[in-house]
């Protein structure tokens, strides 16, 4: 999985591509793009093959089928949640929602290789990392109907509530990190973050801080290859994963799509935290299959066929295909997961449904401490607009 997201798109104009600039210029820089093109660490193929890695096998080497149909039904799960949430934004019963559509492998690989005591800090996407974590899918869904800021208790599960603001969490977490330290725990601290997020200056930050006191953080970008319509070349200039070597920590980059490969890769890089070997920027070569938000649309910036070529790589039929090759798993292990999948998405639907309506005019009570002649003027504006919904019979 080399394939990098510009491959099936149209082909943009470069610098070097602009008048004036001979053929052979164009020529060297693009032979010179692809002789540093990294490689991915890759334990399972797209087509399910299991390939060997001297340097990570050993942090997957007991893994039993029962785990492998494990990760499978995580997968699966976290894909229907994800689906009813969509679909009831759709239907009006959410506000917004942000999809993770083609990153579960990312986020359950690296959610497993967790230990109880680890804290997690994520962005709103991290959907899957908390059904490892043991968040109840329902509770995540509150803020984007807007009747809380967040539905679960951080500490009943070490795992933070979402994040808005991009990248501030990156710091949240190094901070937490440093604390770790201070306390003479061993545990170990998680940031997910995106490839957009990167580009933030919190990031940069929370990589300083993290690298000169030695925290034992690991900074997991899933770089889904647009920071909403952004491409990853417009965010750098180099790989993701390299820009830790400017802040003096390893980075190394993922198959995003292979669950096993980050399982791995992250249990390495929080054993280094764990073992006082600093930060580790861990960077999850996947792809967002869907919108950035329900709010996006991203026809309007991406080809299909760049879509069609990662469907290829999905995450979940890459699973089952090894499942089925090892003789791992059988019909009826995947007709009861089906079963199990509808009835999450069954409970999803009737809890969200059961939620009460948001305040509509909670927005405005907190904006002043005493109150401002604009935002009563607003209000009053929004009552309107809310009173001309009635019929003529008050309803």
């Amino acid at each position: 999985m080399t394939v990098e997201s510009s491959a099936a798109r149209k082909p943009r104009r470069s610098a070097a591509g602009k008048a004036g600039t001979t053929g052979t210029k164009r020529t060297t820089r693009s032979t010179a793009k692809k002789s540093t093109d990294p490689e991915l660490v890759q334990l399972l193929t797209p087509e399910g093959k299991r390939i060997a890695n001297a340097e990570y096998d050993g942090y997957v080497d007991g893994i039993t089928p029962e785990d492998l149909r494990g990760l499978y039904r995580d997968m699966v799960l976290t894909r229907r949640f994800d689906a009813e949430a969509t679909a009831l934004q759709r239907q009006g019963e959410l506000g917004l929602w942000a999809s993770l559509l083609g990153q579960e492998a990312a986020q359950i690989g690296s959610g497993r290789a967790l230990r109880d005591d680890d804290y997690v800090f994520p962005t709103y996407r991290e959907h899957g990392v908390a059904w490892c974590r043991g968040v109840d899918p329902t509770n995540l869904l509150g803020m984007f109907r807007g009747v809380n800021n967040g539905g679960w208790d951080p500490n009943s599960n070490n795992f933070h509530l979402y994040t808005i603001v991009i990248g501030s969490q990156t710091l949240h977490a190094t901070g937490y990190a440093m604390g770790v330290t201070k306390d003479g725990a061993d545990s170990a601290v998680i940031a997910y973050f995106g490839d957009g997020a990167s580009s933030q200056g919190d990031v940069a930050e929370a990589f300083t801080f993290s690298a000169v006191y030695n925290a034992p953080v690991v900074f997991f970008c899933q770089n889904n290859q647009w920071a909403i319509s952004e491409p990853t070349e417009k965010q750098s200039r180099v790989p993701l994963y390299q820009r830790a070597q400017g802040f003096g920590f390893p980075g190394v980059r993922v198959d995003g799509n292979d669950v096993l490969a980050c399982l791995a890769v992250t249990k390495w890089a929080l054993e280094r935290a764990r073992a006082g070997e600093g930060p580790t920027l861990v960077e999850a070569y996947t792809y967002r299959m869907g919108a950035h938000t329900t709010s996006d649309d991203p026809t309007r910036y991406r080809h299909d066929d760049e879509r069609a070529a990662w469907e290829a790589k999905d995450p979940i039929l890459r699973l089952r295909r090894f499942l089925e090759a090892s003789n791992h798993a059988d019909e009826g292990f995947f007709a009861e997961l089906e079963a199990e999948s509808e009835a999450l998405g069954k409970r999803v639907r009737e809890a969200v449904r059961a939620m009460p309506d948001p305040d509509h005019f909670a927005i405005f009570e907190n904006v002043y401490a005493d109150g401002h002649a604009l935002v009563d003027e607003e209000r009053a504006q929004f009552a309107a607009y809310q009173a001309s919904f009635a019929d003529e019979g008050g309803h």
